[in-house]
């Protein structure tokens, strides 16, 4: 009872999300296997960096410009090293997933859209029936971007690598520009990083 209390509350101080959702559609049995088999391995994470050097540069500049929307150090740290780890495991570039993330939550963990979305990346809670199983929690941080990323990589597939039409599918706005516009000038702007190439001896 206290423990629904306090979610309710976080909830609550979360507000709405103001972006949409994804739609329903029926999928083919092998896609939803293969869908279920993404969302479901619980193997822990290894680290997803090529090597300790590039984990601590990228976490370093990822945390200074998430510092104000993520106060605690800690809480960044986590939350870059799962969006980093969820990110490479699907296929996505790690700071395409950031930029979706500013603009669908705020990076609000507890953000729910008018439409029923949940948590960092704004799942539709009908994926968990889907292709999850039925205490798949989406609003745990890993659980969250572990379905948002591996629903954002079945769009790029469906549309065969087209990252603005994939875009409006993830958020049930396709064919219209406003989203998948607003996801990459946040990419661009705000999340953009070049790796540094080691100095050769």
């Amino acid at each position: 009872m206290k423990k629904s209390l306090v979610l309710c509350v976080l909830l609550l101080a979360a507000g709405p999300a103001g972006a949409g959702a994804q739609k329903y559609e029926p999928l083919a049995a092998s896609v939803q296997a293969a869908l279920n088999s993404a969302v479901s391995d619980r193997k822990p994470p290894n680290s997803s960096f090529r090597n300790p050097i590039e984990a601590v540069r990228w976490l370093g500049e990822m945390s200074e410009r998430l510092s104000r929307r993520m106060p605690s150090q800690e809480s960044r740290l986590e939350f870059l090293r799962a969006v980093h780890y969820e990110a490479t495991r699907a296929g996505l570039d790690p700071q395409l997933v950031l930029g979706l993330i500013q603009v669908e939550s705020g990076f609000k963990k507890y953000a729910v859209s008018s439409a029923g979305a949940r948590g960092y990346m704004q799942v539709m809670p009908f994926w968990v029936k889907l292709i999850g199983g039925r205490n798949d929690n989406l609003f745990h941080l890993r659980m969250n971007l572990r379905y948002g990323c591996t629903i954002l990589k079945h769009y790029l597939d469906i549309e065969k690598g087209d990252l603005y039409r994939a875009l409006g599918r993830y958020n049930g706005s396709l064919g219209r520009s406003e989203y998948p516009d607003a996801v990459r000038a946040a990419w661009e702007r705000h999340w953009h990083y070049t790796p540094q190439i080691a100095n050769k001896l």
